[in-house]
């Protein structure tokens, strides 16, 4: 279930949105509080965009407020997959997990690792319990939560020492950040008292959702010899029945309460209020009281956020020893009493009430240090500790949408194509996604567009109008852009008269029209069409030996590789192909040695066309030493390509690759990507090695999120993909070269996945989105035969 979510791609690399995972009012639990409380701390300090994603433990879930954008179902293990693939694709630069072993679903809430695992940003997961005895169950949880969370946030210091004692978390993975609290005025009680009717009575409370293990028995147990000392005495206990325990045990647990106070003589003295109350009635409360009582019967408790309100409130405490109480009462900022010993409560509340100066002066010291604690200080402290997050080296490898397993890709969503394509053909460049006419148009751009089509074609199962039109004018761009008097294609087409900005366009554009009319003539079944091709095709061959782009070279023996499984007998072609396929060869007996096999001394952009093309050159032309080449120099660039923690890497386009020099990382395009992509795919199916889909999916990966930003490159609302990954930003902009880079990855990869997983959609079975709309749209089966 979504909310309101504007995508934005930022140049600014702070922290900019921020996503809250855990529960949220109006669901009544202590997380569910200090979630939408850390969210609004941190949207009042207004330094990031802040949502929660809550965890519904009930079926039909909850009326939140705004905040929420994205609902978890506890029990169902893919909607945690679902929810990691909707912060990936919805530009959250860190998640802040609120982690309670009860809350989410599966032994031990073990299903919230199938989310963390699928997430491509930081995480930083506040701990609100740590077990220094945990079932096994638990411990795996943690083992696993060790693993994926970039920095823990505990409550209090000695829950960092159970983290790193327990559980063997290193001290630079552990932050301190006290429990959050309003912000509260220094009050006299008696200023709230006559508001409830108690004026002139001592006030005890007890605060919070009611159940075993709070100890309100023993503070009961200790009322008569209040009573019996300070006749006035009231003790208020405020909240209602703890929702699990009401569905599990109705009202068993406060009947019993209610029954000990009648059998002790002091029911006059003991006020229930059972309901849920407001922050505003809750501040009212404490502040009427004397006395905040906390007996709680276990030690193992690193955390009370009830605890943490009074003390900033300026109440005088009485508790038991647990962890949290132990660390926020020292130096005489309460009273700490043994576990079960009524006696001893009853003692030290008689004392503090015979006490006045003691009393006070307890109050005094406990609301000083509260400051450092209200939520303003709070969440100043998580945002300082979310941008060191943001900005640190990650500490493992994104996992994205592609491990879900192959149903859970982006759906191919034509829209932004469709929106990039007018009349003429595809335009170039787009600002964001709206097209950019003053760029006009390039035949680069339209041989791929044309390429994508063909290649639905070979994974969908009927044609449809629209896509068999978009392949048309493609070709009919082609055709436009061909100059025979030269036997070269224009380039760049201006959109004010459409006109040619030259006569001859690049040797890399040539050898793309040559590579989308190989692809045409193969795949093509309509005679007509093939023969439009191969007429085209003929005419453009002859001047690729005059060519010296390495790059030009591999487009176009791509295309004529193609061109030969339909007319395998072609001399020229055939020739051409030997011819272009040595050169590569001398480039790289030339340049290569045993720490540089590459065929240049460079490297530069569209790298892994060179070894794809050579791959393919030596299978048509049955060459053992070409492919061995081919396999070795593929081999050596993704290694290159691989970061240190294992993300794809691609040479940066601002400086690239020098050799003996410094590679640049900055900035990272899609054609990289998608060149990688089909390379390794080729690899595959030349080798059968299952080491190519995993350099596949790590490349494809990339899109997804799994780069050095840990930010999703497409964009499904849209269709399209980002223009690449500057340092600390996504480029807004979504150009033709993106999207089509993204759209024929998404293809190939889908290829991948089926090989290697045979689960979802089988081969020819593609879902995509046809019809006009957003990518969340009815998905078809249907597969454009655009050639047919």
């Amino acid at each position: 279930m979504t909310g309101r979510f504007p995508l934005t791609s930022k140049r600014d690399p702070a922290v900019k949105r921020v996503a809250l995972v855990g529960n949220c009012i109006p669901r009544r639990c202590g997380i569910a509080t200090f979630t939408y409380d850390l969210c609004r701390a941190l949207t009042n300090a207004g330094r990031a965009e802040i949502f929660i994603a809550p965890v519904n433990d009930v079926p039909e879930g909850y009326d939140y407020p705004d905040p929420v954008w994205f609902e978890i179902s506890e029990k169902k293990l893919d909607s945690y997959r679902q929810a990691a693939d909707f912060l990936n694709l919805h530009d959250v630069d860190v998640v802040c997990l609120q982690h309670e072993f009860g809350i989410f679903g599966g032994p031990a809430g073990r299903h919230v690792l199938a989310l963390l695992r699928g997430l491509s940003m930081p995480v930083v997961a506040t701990l609100h319990t740590v077990l220094a005895d945990p079932t096994n169950d638990q411990r795996e949880v943690m083992k696993g939560l060790v693993d994926v969370v970039d920095r823990f946030v505990m409550l209090s210091e000695r829950g960092g020492e159970l983290l790193r004692e327990v559980y063997d978390v290193p001290s630079q993975q552990v932050e301190v950040i006290p429990h959050g609290i309003p912000s509260m005025a220094f009050v006299d009680p008696s200023f709230y008292k006559d508001k409830f009717g108690v004026a002139g009575r001592h006030v005890l409370l007890t605060f919070g959702l009611i159940g075993p293990g709070k100890g309100i028995e023993q503070a009961i147990e200790a009322m008569p010899r209040i009573v019996e000392r300070h006749p006035e005495a009231l003790y208020l206990i405020v909240g209602a029945t703890h929702p699990h325990l009401l569905r599990d045990q109705g009202e068993v647990y406060r009947i019993g309460l209610q029954r000990l106070a009648r059998q002790l003589g002091v029911e006059k003295n003991v006020i229930f209020h059972n309901r849920f109350v407001s922050d505003a009635e809750l501040d009212e409360f404490i502040g009427a009281a004397e006395i905040y009582l906390t007996p709680y019967l276990s030690k193992a408790q690193i955390c009370s956020g009830t605890l943490a309100r009074a003390v900033g409130a300026g109440k005088a405490v009485v508790s038991t020893p647990y962890w949290h109480a132990e660390e926020l009462l020292a130096d005489e900022r309460g009273v700490l009493v043994p576990f079960d010993d009524p006696g001893a409560i009853s003692d030290a509340v008689n004392d503090l009430l015979d006490n006045e100066v003691q009393r006070d002066a307890m109050r005094k010291r406990a609301f000083l240090s509260g400051r450092a604690m209200t939520w303003s200080a709070v969440a100043l402290e998580y945002l300082d500790l979310f941008e060191r997050c943001r900005l640190a080296p990650r500490k493992r490898t994104p996992v994205v949408a592609r491990e879900h397993r192959g149903e859970t890709l982006p759906v191919i969503n034509l829209a932004h194509l469709r929106r990039m394509t007018d009349g003429t053909g595809m335009l170039q460049h787009s600002t964001h996604a709206v097209p950019n006419y003053d760029e006009g148009y390039s035949t680069d751009d339209n041989a791929r567009a044309l390429i994508l089509v063909l290649m639905l074609d070979d994974v969908m199962n009927s044609a449809t109008d629209e896509l068999v039109g978009l392949a048309s004018r493609y070709m009919s761009f082609l055709q436009y852009a061909f100059n025979p008097e030269c036997g070269r294609f224009r380039n760049f087409l201006a959109y004010d008269h459409r006109h040619w900005l030259e006569d001859v366009g690049s040797e890399d554009s040539h050898g793309r029209s040559l590579w989308a009319l190989g692809t045409l003539i193969d795949r093509c079944s309509k005679q007509t069409t093939r023969e439009w091709a191969i007429r085209h095709f003929d005419a453009a061959l002859p001047v690729v030996e005059g060519f010296t782009s390495p790059r030009a070279w591999a487009f176009s023996m791509i295309g004529i590789a193609e061109y030969l499984k339909r007319l395998p007998g072609h001399r020229t072609a055939q020739r051409t192909l030997r011819d272009l396929a040595d050169r590569l060869m001398s480039l790289y007996r030339a340049s290569s040695d045993t720490d540089w096999q590459w065929f240049e001394e460079y490297v530069t952009y569209c790298n892994a066309k060179l070894p794809h093309a050579l791959l393919v050159a030596a299978s048509c032309l049955d060459d053992e030493d070409m492919r061995e080449v081919a396999l070795s120099t593929l081999t050596w660039l993704c290694r290159v390509q691989t970061s240190d923690i294992g993300h794809f890497l691609p040479i940066g386009c601002d400086g690239f690759y020098p050799r003996g020099g410094e590679r640049a990382v900055y900035d990272q395009q899609p054609i990289e990507a998608h060149a990688t992509i089909s390379a390794t795919m080729a690899a595959h199916r030349a080798t059968g090695a299952a080491m190519w889909l995993d350099e596949a999916r790590r490349a494809f990966d990339w899109f997804l999120g799994g780069n050095d930003l840990g930010r999703p490159v497409c964009d499904p609302t849209t269709g399209g993909c980002h223009d690449g990954v500057h340092r600390g930003a996504v480029n807004a902009n979504q150009g033709a070269e993106s999207t089509l880079a993204f759209l024929m990855s998404r293809i190939e990869i889908r290829v991948a996945d089926y090989e290697t997983l045979r689960s979802g959609p089988a081969a020819g079975e593609v879902e995509i989105v046809i019809q006009p709309g957003s990518a969340t749209e009815a998905r078809s089966k249907d597969v454009p035969s655009a050639s047919r």
